[in-house]
């Protein structure tokens, strides 16, 4: 697809890194970024602004972000930046945040915040339910047994279908989405940018944008932005 044939732009960042507890899926994890993950989401905004101006296009006003810290703070960060490097051109009232519970990541329910290990001793423990079964935090069908989860997949569609009311009736621009890692991945699936085999082998780096184009028939395209390859070990672990 050649980018003259359209003007429509999809960012999706996933957010900086931040102060993770160790084995211990993200989910709803309600830590802040380090200095290191507010450094990166300095430096995403900047590939936001260099791309938009590469390309004569305005960045969409709303940044769309996930309610949970990292999420959040992350796309304050950009929007700040942006104020400096090109003030939004369509809003009076500048870039503005829009939080939505629709861009967290994989949801664990009543489990969030467990570690893997005590996740699967009360999966285990519970006699209504099978164990979990080996690479179930990385397997994109499995969902845990509890309420309020969700498997990659179902989480990836609730994403995929975010954006795509979102988009529906866009204006051109680039329209920035800030988010999770595996949720945004599994999306990219739902919307037929990535091959589910490809899900797993691949990830986002922190806070850098993966570019989008939609097509007239709102098909999506993968312009910009590099997949980070994921080794071996890491593709078996469920980190975001």
């Amino acid at each position: 697809m050649s980018l003259a044939d359209n003007a429509t732009y999809v960012a999706f960042l996933r957010h900086g890194e931040y102060c993770h507890r160790a084995q211990t899926p993200g989910a709803m994890q309600p830590f802040a970024l380090t200095d290191l993950g507010r450094k990166q989401a300095e430096e995403g905004a900047q590939a936001l602004a260099l791309f938009a101006d590469a390309h004569g296009v305005a960045i969409a006003p709303a940044i769309h972000t996930s309610v949970v810290l990292r999420g959040w703070q992350s796309a304050e960060i950009i929007r700040q930046q942006l104020e400096k490097a090109m003030p939004a051109r369509s809003s009076e009232t500048g870039y503005h945040l829009v939080e939505t519970a629709a861009l967290t990541e994989r949801r664990v329910g009543c489990l969030a915040n467990l570690t893997v290990e005590e996740i699967e001793q009360v999966v285990g423990d519970d006699p209504r339910y099978d164990a979990p079964p080996a690479g179930w935090k990385s397997d994109s069908h499995y969902r845990l047994p509890y309420p309020g989860a969700e498997s990659l997949l179902e989480a990836g569609g609730r994403v995929a279908t975010y954006l795509q009311q979102t988009m529906r009736h866009a204006a051109d621009g680039v329209h920035v989405f800030v988010g999770h890692g595996a949720a945004f991945r599994h999306a990219a699936y739902h919307l037929g940018v990535l091959e589910l085999a490809q899900v797993a082998t691949i990830s986002i780096y922190h806070a850098q944008p993966m570019i989008f184009a939609l097509d007239a028939d709102r098909h999506w395209h993968h312009i910009a932005g590099a997949w980070k390859l994921r080794s071996r070990t890491s593709a078996s672990a469920y980190i975001d």
